[in-house]
């Protein structure tokens, strides 16, 4: 995956994010499933904004950013920017 497939994925799922989290708000709020799901997506993000990283900053100093891998999302959840 390429820093842009990476960069379309995040894209897709901040919108999906907003989505969810407009849908929060209403009265009604999110079903179990959709909260499940909020989490799911929120998580991704932080695994594919977590592995853009590592690839920019091994091309940054000559490597090859194939050899970026995706962590768990225990391991990135709560990374601060």
């Amino acid at each position: 995956m390429d820093d842009r497939e990476i960069l379309d994925n995040i894209g897709g799922l901040v919108s999906e994010e907003r989505n969810l989290r407009d849908r929060s708000t209403r009265e009604t709020g999110l079903s179990a499933d959709e909260k499940s799901r909020l989490r799911t997506v929120e998580a991704q993000l932080e695994q594919c904004w977590d592995l853009l990283r590592q690839r920019r900053a091994l091309s940054e100093f000559g490597e090859d950013p194939s050899g970026a891998k995706v962590r768990p999302a225990g391991e990135v959840e709560g990374y601060q920017n």
